[in-house]
């Protein structure tokens, strides 16, 4: 049987498992509206994945035909890959926040070598070692693509405004921009009354922008079109900032677990960042890659041990921490070679 959970006042949650990822689930959030119910997020495209929500929602007495709309936190394919499929079984709207919009566009109507040949490109300038890059050069060079999530993922019907009420019958549900994770990141603010009289401001779904015990990734917004210098790590500590003071009563995640103390869990993120920008400098007191700054950190496990795919999502961390630096003024790059290096601010 599904995991589902009641959380009160007409919201439930569905753990809808990810395939080979030590995350385990993505928790869908359903929540009643008088015009029928509405999810947020869908989880991860993957007919066990599909089986799941269908009989999660089954378990609630709602079957998929019934679904109203699906609100997407993020373009990731835990959170919107079953979108599309919800969309066709029920005909439900989708809706998501425009620059995550413009991702799955861009994705959808890119030749997938493009973004083999970007990776490979990017993580060169990153200083990544030539044994690393060369099975993305082949990959391309070969033309058999593996299949990657989300190259043909569901285009929205709706697009979520910040700061404005979605279009929920019966319910309060204000969208709040909380970029970092992904450009366009929404968390949902449900402006009601907390079903058990917990003190604060209603009830957060809070996606990938908020966990009780995960620092979520922070990483390099994907465009290889657009030439912008991106801060990612700054949009999100100034999000958090703004979730800090919304001070919800109970923040409902999209994996884990719900929690309380949004304010306190929001202080221990803007002190690990912080911490992990000056050990970062600390080792900019000689020039770095970023892949040499991404060997040097500490991760959750020794660099030796951390598998290709996660060594290119820890590189991308290391540079939207570099990033910062340099946006402080508490370093410089090193321009005009390649790779890129980095060393503190003299």
């Amino acid at each position: 049987m599904p995991q589902v959970t009641e959380h009160g006042g007409g919201v439930w949650s569905i753990e809808v498992p990810i395939p080979d990822n030590p995350l385990g689930h993505t928790l869908v959030h359903l929540v009643d509206t008088d015009r029928g119910p509405v999810l947020v997020d869908a989880g991860w495209d993957d007919p066990a994945s599909w089986d799941t929500l269908v009989a999660g929602l089954g378990a609630l007495g709602t079957a998929i035909g019934d679904v109203h709309g699906v609100v997407v936190t993020h373009h990731h394919p835990d959170h919107h890959g079953l979108s599309g499929q919800v969309r066709e079984a029920s005909g439900a709207w989708i809706a998501m926040h425009a620059a995550d919009t413009a991702v799955v566009r861009r994705t959808r109507e890119a030749e997938p070598g493009l973004w083999l040949a970007y990776l490979a490109d990017k993580l060169t300038r990153a200083g990544a070692p030539d044994e690393h890059t060369a099975p993305l050069r082949a990959a391309r060079a070969s033309g058999r693509m593996r299949t990657l999530p989300g190259l043909r993922a569901a285009l929205p019907d709706r697009e979520i405004v910040p700061g404005e009420l979605l279009d929920l019958a019966g319910r309060r549900l204000r969208a709040i921009w909380t970029p970092g994770h992904t450009p366009g990141h929404v968390c949902l603010h449900l402006e009601e009354d907390h079903p058990a009289n917990r003190p604060g401001n209603g009830r957060l779904f809070s996606g990938d922008h908020l966990l009780p015990e995960i620092t979520p990734h922070i990483g390099l917004y994907e465009d290889p079109d657009d030439a912008t210098v991106a801060d990612p790590l700054g949009d999100y500590l100034d999000s958090l900032e703004r979730i800090g003071r919304l001070a919800p009563a109970e923040v409902l995640p999209a994996h884990q677990h719900a929690f309380t103390d949004a304010a306190g869990r929001v202080r221990e993120l803007l002190a690990h960042h912080e911490e992990r920008l000056a050990d970062l400098l600390t080792l900019l007191a000689e020039p770095l890659t970023a892949w040499q700054a991404a060997e040097r950190m500490e991760w959750n496990r020794p660099w030796e041990q951390i598998p290709y795919g996660s060594r290119n999502i820890a590189v991308s961390e290391a540079e939207a921490h570099l990033r910062r630096l340099v946006k402080l003024g508490r370093a410089e790059v090193r321009t005009g070679s390649i790779p890129t290096t980095y060393i503190a601010a003299g």
